[in-house]
């Protein structure tokens, strides 16, 4: 999926409410509690900011990162009215080497593992931005798990069309495996949203 797909979608998503406004809240809440106001965070998939903004006091920096132009654009808006000078936001690749080097005390990830076709090669791309010992806090839709068959049959036509992004069909005990191999220590797991799944997690990279 090509960085237009998101660029044309921007608009449109910054003015979307959050669909569970109380699975929101506690994703923070938990990222917050793992946070420290020394930390240095990068964020990878930030789409329009506001995850990065809500979360500029719980750290001394936030490098925040997407492809999309277009995302990026009203992130920097928000940033602006906001004030946020502790939050920098970068038109970025995860799997650019130059971007974003680090290495941070903190990657955030959230509803951005689904969207990588190379799992493996994400996890250690962020593990790679991390100093030893630095913390991968994550949040992935699980539509991978049963029960969801016809949401898997639904994301197929539309992205046969063209019209959804390259979600991935994972479960939560492969995603937690993919984690743990990469080489992180699994410290807090959670499901909020229930439906759909969402896994949240706090890992710690070895060192």
């Amino acid at each position: 999926m090509s960085a237009a797909f998101w660029d044309r979608l921007a608009r449109r998503y910054a003015a979307r409410p959050v669909r569970d406004a109380a699975a929101y809240a506690r994703t923070l809440e938990r990222t917050a509690a793992w946070l420290s106001p020394s930390d240095a965070v990068v964020e990878f998939g930030c789409g329009t900011g506001t995850t990065a903004l809500a979360l500029a006091g719980a750290a001394a920096r936030i490098d925040a990162t997407d492809f999309s132009a277009g995302m990026i654009a009203i992130a920097r808006e928000k940033a602006e009215v906001e004030g946020a000078a502790t939050v920098a936001f970068t038109q970025a690749d995860l799997f650019d080497a130059g971007a974003v080097p680090g290495p941070y005390d903190a990657a955030l990830a959230f509803n951005f593992l689904q969207l990588m076709p190379d799992l493996p090669g994400a996890l250690a791309a962020i593990s790679h931005r991390l100093k030893p010992g630095g913390l991968l806090i994550s949040k992935t839709v699980c539509i991978g798990e049963p029960g969801w068959r016809l949401a898997r049959v639904a994301v197929r036509g539309l992205k046969a069309f063209g019209v959804a992004p390259p979600l991935q069909f994972h479960q939560i005990a492969t995603l937690d495996r993919a984690v743990e191999d990469a080489g992180f220590a699994i410290l807090e797991r959670g499901v909020f949203p229930e439906r759909p799944p969402a896994r949240f997690l706090v890992a710690r990279k070895a060192g």
